[in-house]
């Protein structure tokens, strides 16, 4: 169930969190993986705690050039591409009136142009191996943010850009499949951040209340960890989800059931 041997895997932002836990679940499910990430110190740990079954690629995912150097390793060491998991993204945690023009720009250009590039750096490769994608997206890109409106805005460009670009690749007989991940607050580096952002913004600066009160919207009665959603990409990724494309899996412990 859910193997991927003899599989060639890029994940971008993958030096930790998320991409970090995915890759290790990958390399363990017969993969072989290329880490792209702008953490160079980082993902170069993360690639040596892998061993042979992975490669390090310093990527940044806004530039067109960073994409496709990161594919021109990936293919020089491994020969082909089967998977392309669109990792990197960031949070910022402003509302309308507290971003600033700048902010706005930072945010689109990780979290949406940057899934455009990977896409359109690793397609090539993807129509040969008839491969697949797994978009980062998030739960915020489902349901509305109060308090993120503006991430929920890019988040919410992934869904749909992952539906189009699935009936796209359909239409056009690529037999590539595309879809995302969402997840809820997940206990990462950025889950930390959120934490910090979400005290700050009812004026208290009280983490651990900030934590309890997102705690309190899990039926599950847990924060989720990055490898609850490595075990969902790697599902999306393996055959055994080949009847699957346009299609997004939400991993958020009962969150958007609310």
């Amino acid at each position: 169930m859910n193997r991927l041997d003899g599989k060639i895997a890029f994940l971008s932002g993958a030096a930790r969190g998320i991409g970090a836990a995915t890759a290790k679940l990958m390399v363990e499910a017969g993969a072989k993986v290329a880490i792209g990430d702008v953490l160079d110190e980082r993902g170069r740990q993360t690639v040596k705690e892998l061993g042979d079954a992975a490669i390090y690629a310093h990527l940044d995912v806004t530039s067109e050039a960073s994409w496709a150097e990161a594919m021109d390793a990936t293919i020089a060491k491994f020969g082909k591409l089967d998977v392309l998991v669109n990792n990197a993204g960031i949070f910022n945690g402003k509302g309308v009136e507290e971003a600033s023009l700048d902010d706005w720009h930072r945010l689109v250009a990780v979290n949406l142009t940057g899934v455009v590039l990977g896409t359109r750096a690793a397609l090539p490769h993807l129509k040969k191996s008839k491969g697949n994608i797994v978009n980062l997206a998030s739960i915020a890109g489902l349901v509305g943010s109060q308090l993120d409106p503006l991430y929920s805005l890019t988040k919410g460009g992934v869904t749909l850009f992952t539906k189009s670009t699935a009936l796209e690749f359909g239409r056009k007989g690529y037999g590539i499949r595309v879809n995302s991940i969402h997840p809820g607050l997940i206990e990462t580096d950025m889950g930390e951040k959120t934490f910090v952002m979400r005290a700050a913004q009812t004026g208290t600066n009280d983490t651990e209340q900030a934590r309890k009160t997102t705690l309190g919207l899990h039926p599950i009665g847990r924060l989720g960890v990055a490898q609850d959603i490595a075990k969902g990409i790697v599902f999306l990724a393996s055959d055994d989800a080949g009847f699957m494309t346009g299609a997004g899996l939400v991993v958020d412990g009962g969150w958007t059931a609310h």
